[in-house]
């Protein structure tokens, strides 16, 4: 089995964090896995009513599901790539709770804090609700890893298992709803434990009451402060289980005071973990869940345009609306079809908004739309455009920025790096005409000419930077090129691409590259940005190809403005590139291959807890380093070599490889280069053709450049809602290892919201400064709308800088906690034998209730027939809708959603019995059970 899981090593007797978070902790279930099986279980589900909803047949895969086979039977094979790292960064984000938030007690469920850790559950399931409907997937992910915790936590850790419950307590997902009875603070639940014997150490009262209650957990002994008679959560650390009653009550694992209830309070937490799921995939329907899951039948990549719509655009208009029609026109259907769409405009002094579709055609209207205007003075708000695209696009994605203009907001430049890095995202500059004389009436005069081209120059040198930071290209070309050049988009859709190699250089001299081409690869490229730059291709079999005399291995080679394609014959083996230039260039060899990888940092945590942590950020120079690679053909590939190699230069630190299992590696390097660097992954390739199977070997490179740092900045978490109105405080901390002094503070927001922050902050040599910034969304401000907080420290003289990033969610508050209601009108069938020749309908009322929202979606999840609604406010919130189905599909299930995501599944079923001598057929109303993991959910008869 695959394991999908973030790797955190901690050395615990027991978990004393809720299940654990420990991968490799023997047969013991862990949140991970907890996550995975239910992630993975209920994608399967949804792909399974899809394809039933199409009239086609689904075969689930082998057990245990992994995260390739179910994207294979979901018919979305190339969207492991996308569907994997989904699933682990909801895993990290669920192990992060305990590393970020091992103290705080509602967060876990214990302290018998179970109201408050139902309040943190369903205020985030309404924020991922609400952030789904505006396709903020990233957020949504984010906050959904932090309540399974919570959720998986309450199985664990409160006394439900023993109360012998066999299903989930579907209301720690209901706002405001009755949980049960809980313990009050002067009840005594706990006696000593026999020993390490804790079978029957919950009183036989509170048992045989059915009430509920939870350990309490304290790490340290000086500060235990257990109330009398009240159980322990027992096991390291926990300081309380050495306090009369001694012992504990927590299921983490076998090892645990109750474990020998883990399997069950696993599989509760399992069957819970699906019933959330399921509440989100009705609130946000099938196609929008496998969305947030990063499925798509496409190549869900993608499709991201940043465009200057000013005056003199209006042929690179053009150019984009051509280059969308023929990539929509080829695209659509196919294996890379892009699965989203995005379009943000920007002139001067506006940018935006973002105009996000899963709808080719919707996006082509959008495109189509496009128009050019005069705006203020040359430059634009380039970088606000890109702002906004990069918090608004799935990580990983690749961005084309349109432009004939300098930037104006050039102060962003530190912001939207920091956003490349954290979203690995590729940025394209496309330019066209930005030395020219673009409204510059005035620049006649020979001495204010040479003013602004100079200033042009610095903007191209701006553009290249950002490019290069992203592993993109910065490509100049005159409006009548531009065209030709888009090429380069077209490649960019699949999501099979891969990069083998790639440097920037920004002083030329002459160089030797190699690169191992392996026989997965096809479509091999070299990109080469630059002016004056000559090239020699030497190819595995030692034939020599230049600009001059192109030989077999070159199946075409393309200069346009500064860019030159080569689209090269693949042959297994080592090939050499020799470039000869005295100007600034870049260079890049991708391909398209299924063999890939996903890296993440990590820092060891700081806390009671011996383990690793998701570095969100830069990590910390002159320091040692742990890195996790993840290999997306893990049954034919092996890693052998893992380097940080310097993106500017030929300086590299070598990693320790550690084998993991399942195809993941963690690797150590003992520093981190002192520059900008890429990651180098290099192995062996065992499922191949060719007779010499066991010796290719392959070579893949990260395309984001990154960099270490001395500062670190530390936001705290403060919760992923946003409320309209209500100004959010939000505490930061900057740390350096270096030299102290006054450090340069800047935060912005990719919403324009108001925002307050101090300008600097004071550090000592190798201390630490906290601040608070402080941000309001307009009471206008729509729900579900994502934002981007980036808080960046600058090191005294800009030498230094690193960033601090938090994802809001804007939520106004929710007073509306029902579902809607279904009620029964009307069923009449006359099936008969042949059920292809009768039929049956049904009529059923929806209402939203007095007090509610209103009726936002009906949907049909199962069956067959016909659905008819009309969605209207008649008497508060009353809607009729009529279904009718031929006798041959029996069952319908009718998903109905209000303003705020509430969700009922209305479920329906006909079940002819034997004809009376008469020969009428009398139809009977079933309530169909809804099975996840062999858990009947249940639903109600309407």
């Amino acid at each position: 089995m695959l394991w999908l899981v973030w790797v955190y090593l901690l050395n615990l007797q027991s978990g004393a964090l809720g299940f654990g978070i420990n991968p490799f902790s023997g047969d013991s279930f862990n949140h991970q896995t907890i996550t995975e099986r239910a992630l993975l279980n209920v994608t399967a589900q949804v792909c399974r009513a899809l394809a039933l909803a199409e009239g086609k047949d689904f075969t689930f895969p082998a057990q245990p599901f992994t995260a390739k086979s179910i994207a294979n039977a979901c018919e979305a094979p190339k969207s492991y790539k996308f569907f994997l790292p989904n699933i682990l960064f909801i895993q990290s984000m669920n192990a992060a709770v305990d590393l970020r938030r091992l103290f705080e007690a509602r967060y876990h469920c214990d302290d018998e804090l179970l109201r408050e850790g139902q309040r943190l559950i369903t205020e985030g399931l309404s924020a991922v609700k609400a952030a789904n409907r505006k396709q903020s997937f990233l957020s949504a992910r984010l906050t959904l890893g932090g309540i399974l915790h919570t959720l998986q936590d309450f199985y664990s850790h409160s006394n439900w298992a023993e109360l012998r419950n066999k299903f989930p307590n579907i209301n720690m997902i209901r706002r405001n709803a009755n949980i049960g009875n809980i313990a009050d603070r002067t009840t005594a639940t706990c006696r000593s434990c026999n020993g390490d014997d804790c079978r029957n150490n919950i009183l036989e009262n509170v048992i045989s009451r059915n009430i509920l209650t939870s350990g309490y957990f304290v790490v340290r002994p000086m500060s235990s402060n257990k109330p009398k008679g009240k159980c322990s959560h027992g096991g390291f650390p926990d300081a309380t289980s050495s306090v009369e009653p001694k012992g504990g009550i927590n299921k983490d694992s076998y090892s645990s005071s109750h474990g020998y209830l883990h399997r069950e309070a696993a599989e509760l937490a399992i069957a819970a973990t699906s019933q959330i799921l399921e509440d989100i995939r009705g609130a946000s329907g099938d196609r929008e869940f496998l969305q947030l899951m990063g499925l798509s039948k496409g190549s869900s990549k993608a499709l991201c345009f940043v465009v200057d719509t000013t005056g003199s655009m209006g042929d690179d208009i053009a150019a984009v609306q051509t280059v969308t029609s023929n990539i929509i026109d080829s695209k659509v259907g196919t294996e890379d079809e892009p699965s989203l769409y995005i379009l943000v405009p920007f002139n001067d002094p506006d940018f935006g908004p973002l105009i996000k579709t899963t709808d080719a055609e919707v996006f082509k209207g959008h495109i189509n739309s496009l128009t050019a205007y005069e705006g203020g003075d040359l430059p634009e708000m380039s970088l606000s455009g890109l702002q906004l695209a990069l918090t608004g696009s799935p990580p990983n994605s690749e961005i084309f920025l349109f432009t004939d203009a300098p930037a104006k907001d050039k102060y962003l430049k530190n912001t939207v790096i920091a956003l490349i890095e954290q979203t690995k995202t590729v940025v394209n500059f496309m330019i066209t005409g930005i030395l020219s004389s673009r409204r510059r009436r005035q620049a006649n005069e020979n001495q204010q000419q040479q003013q602004t081209q100079r200033m042009a120059r610095s903007d191209s040198q701006l553009y290249r930077d950002l490019s290069q930071a992203s592993g993109g290209q910065a490509i100049e070309v005159s409006k009548n090129q531009l065209l030709q050049a888009t090429s380069i988009i077209t490649e960019s859709t699949s999501s099979s691409l891969v990069t083998l190699l790639q440097v920037n250089r920004n002083m030329g001299r002459p160089e030797n590259y190699t690169f191992s081409v392996d026989d997965t690869l096809t479509n091999l490229i070299i990109y080469i940005t630059g002016s004056s730059v000559d090239f020699t291709l030497v190819n595995p079999s030692g034939e020599l190809h230049n600009g001059a005399s192109t030989g077999p291995s070159i199946i075409t080679a393309e200069l346009v403005g500064n860019l030159l394609t080569l689209r090269l014959r693949a042959q297994v083996g080592l090939w050499e590139l020799r470039i000869i230039s005295t100007n600034p260039y870049t260079m890049k060899v991708v391909g398209q291959s299924p063999i890939d990888f996903i890296l993440r940092f990590m820092v060891q945590s700081q806390g009671p807890v011996d383990g690793y942590d998701l570095l969100e950020n830069r990590p910390t120079a002159g320091s040692n380093t742990s890195l996790e690679v993840t290999l997306l053909e893990a049954d034919s590939t092996t890693v052998t070599e893992v380097t940080l190699v310097e993106s500017s230069g030929s300086g590299q630190v070598n990693g320790l490889v550690e084998a993991q299992g399942g195809g993941q590696y963690l690797v150590h390097f003992d520093k981190i280069p002192s520059v900008e660097f890429v990651v180098l992954v290099k192995g062996q390739s065992t499922n191949s053709t060719t007779s010499r199977a066991s010796s290719v070997t392959f070579q893949r490179q990260s395309t984001t450049s990154l960099r270490a740092s001395t500062l670190t900045v530390t936001v705290s978490d403060t919760g992923s809602v946003l409320e309209p109105g209500t100004p959010l405080l939000v505490p930061f901390s900057v740390t350096t290892t270096g030299d102290g002094g006054n450090y340069v503070i800047k935060a912005t927001n990719d919403q324009g919201f108001d925002l307050t922050f101090p300008s600097s902050l004071t550090l000592e040599s190798g201390g630490s400064a906290n601040g608070t910034a402080s941000i309001t969304a307009p009471s206008t401000s729509q729900s579900g709308t994502g934002v981007t907080l980036t808080i960046e420290a600058e090191a005294p003289g800009g030498a230094d800088t690193n960033y601090g990033v938090l994802r809001l969610t804007v939520l106004p508050k929710v007073t509306d906690f029902s579902p809607p209601v279904c009620q029964l009108v009307s069923l009449q069938s006359n099936c008969s034998d042949n059920c292809n020749q009768s039929m049956w309908e049904l009529s059923v009322e929806v209402t939203d209730g007095e007090n509610g929202t209103g009726i936002d979606r009906i949907s049909l999840r199962e069956g067959s027939g016909m659905l008819n609604s009309n969605i209207t406010t008649a008497n508060g919130s009353v809607t009729l809708v009529s279904y009718n189905a031929s006798c041959c599909s029996p069952n319908v299930q009718i998903v109905v959603v209000d303003q705020v995501g509430n969700v009922d599944v209305c479920s329906y079923s006909i079940k002819p019995t034997t004809p009376s001598s008469s020969g009428a057929v009398q139809p009977s109303l079933l309530c169909l059970s809804v099975m996840i993991l062999g858990l009947m959910l249940g639903c109600q008869i309407r």
